[in-house]
């Protein structure tokens, strides 16, 4: 996967992925909160493996593959609003889907405050729109390039899992960093993987993830909101 950015680029690009981006990333644990409570996750190792997964077989799998199309069809209205809608119907849980819409409704909200000429662009895409699709649409709107984006997002995702999971475990932060370093190979062959799937290999089976976000529902006392 060839990766080439500019230094106009690579600095919005750390504006996107970057924690201080308005979109609430922070409250969402996607499953770990449940996984945590029920003695699952007990250390980076066992966090580690269970991203590994997720990875693999995980719903983050479609999220970046929808990106990428997103990304692709930036002018192409018809494309946007059939994969916003594939991707919403897609996901396992009240919860989850419920988390793309408000981090979408956020970043959209941001992009069209910074860029009013994307607001056609996200009419296309619909409403709800998911935080992948917006995602896709501002990356390629910033001129950066596919396989960088999808490398970014899966970056800000396990990032965000592990300062979740140094809260909950909890895990010092040292251990996240280490965590978060380990998993550089598995997140590279990850992006190329998925911003390579063609449209019969948009298929996942994150079963674990999707029976801890169903559970979180249901939690006595919540940290998270997914």
């Amino acid at each position: 996967m060839a990766i080439t950015i500019d230094e106009q680029a690579l600095l919005r690009l750390l504006q996107l992925t970057s924690p201080a981006l308005p979109v609430g990333a922070f409250s969402y644990s996607e499953g770990l909160e449940t996984l945590v409570i029920q003695g699952h996750l007990t250390d980076g190792a066992s966090l580690q493996q269970w991203l590994l997964q997720e990875l693999r077989y995980g719903a983050v799998r479609l999220e970046v593959a929808i990106a990428t199309r997103a990304h692709h069809h930036k002018h192409t209205p018809d494309q946007l609003t059939y994969w916003n809608q594939w991707l919403t119907a897609s996901r396992d849980t009240a919860e989850l889907r419920q988390q793309s819409w408000q981090m979408g409704r956020a970043l959209v909200r941001l992009a069209q405050k910074l860029h009013p000429e994307l607001q056609p662009t996200f009419r296309d895409c619909g409403t709800p729109c998911n935080f992948a699709v917006a995602f896709g649409v501002l990356a390629a709107h910033w001129e950066i390039d596919g396989p960088t984006m999808a490398l970014a997002y899966l970056q800000s995702w396990a990032a965000n899992l592990i300062g979740a999971a140094v809260k909950l475990v909890p895990l010092g932060q040292t251990d996240g960093q280490s965590c978060l370093l380990q998993l550089i190979p598995a997140l590279s062959a990850a992006a190329a993987d998925m911003v390579s799937l063609a449209d019969d290999q948009l298929y996942v089976s994150g079963w674990g993830g999707a029976i801890a976000s169903m559970h979180h529902e249901t939690l006595y006392t919540r940290l998270f909101r997914s």
